[in-house]
């Protein structure tokens, strides 16, 4: 069970996060916070194991990243804001944020980020990973503890497509399969790349067969013709 605690400016992404986030058992929603003070306050009393937090609101800052890291060490915190710069994400990740996320991503890659972060992992979206990419902001360069490229979280669903995709298998057809729409697949597609920092489906394939997800055998003996 991971405890959170939604710190937002905004009543309706409170709302928002907090419906949507109750229906999942394993999540327990501690509270939510307007403010930097009554974050800090409600701190005081609960444990929280993960604070989903939009520092670039009106009431926070990387302050309060800083605050909480000082005052709660085992508390983790997951950035969740609109659109930042490469700089901005770099600055977050030093004061404290464990992983880091955009309000635009799909519900399960936030519930991934929380699930990760509360395990002691890093969560980076497809989104912020090609955003400092852009800015050539190199995450090795940055002076972040433990922070590696292996923090990127490969979600379940990312994985099935990846083995789709190694085994041959075409947008559409992989659309079929899993009960999707091709522009999702298209989507999960791009995400992969950026995940995993690669620009081709031969990197794809070669991914799934460094990872075990396909046997080499498929294609040493794959039919020719």
């Amino acid at each position: 069970m991971s405890r959170i605690i939604i710190a937002d400016t905004n009543q309706l992404i409170r709302t928002g996060l907090t419906a949507l986030l109750s229906s999942y058992s394993d999540l327990e929603l501690l509270g939510e916070a307007s403010t930097e003070d009554q974050l800090l306050d409600m701190m005081k009393s609960f444990q929280a194991d993960v604070v989903l937090i939009d520092f670039a609101a009106r009431t926070f800052s990387i302050d309060t990243i800083q605050k909480i890291t000082r005052l709660h060490p085992k508390t983790r915190m997951v950035a969740i804001t609109g659109e930042q710069t490469g700089v901005t994400i770099m600055h977050a990740l030093r004061a404290g944020v464990c992983s880091y996320i955009k309000k635009d991503c799909d519900i399960n890659e936030i519930v991934e980020s929380i699930r990760e972060t509360s395990s002691g992992g890093r969560f980076f979206c497809g989104q912020i990973l090609e955003t400092l990419r852009k800015e050539h902001i190199d995450v090795n360069d940055m002076d972040i503890k433990e922070f590696n490229c292996e923090a990127v979280n490969i979600s379940e669903r990312e994985l099935e497509i990846i083995k789709l995709i190694a085994e041959g298998y075409t947008n559409v057809e992989i659309a079929e399969k899993l009960f999707l729409s091709p522009h999702t697949v298209n989507t999960h597609r791009k995400n992969i790349l950026q995940k995993l920092g690669i620009n081709n489906t031969a990197a794809i394939v070669m991914y799934a067969v460094k990872t075990n997800l396909v046997s080499p055998n498929k294609f040493l003996f794959a039919p020719v013709g």
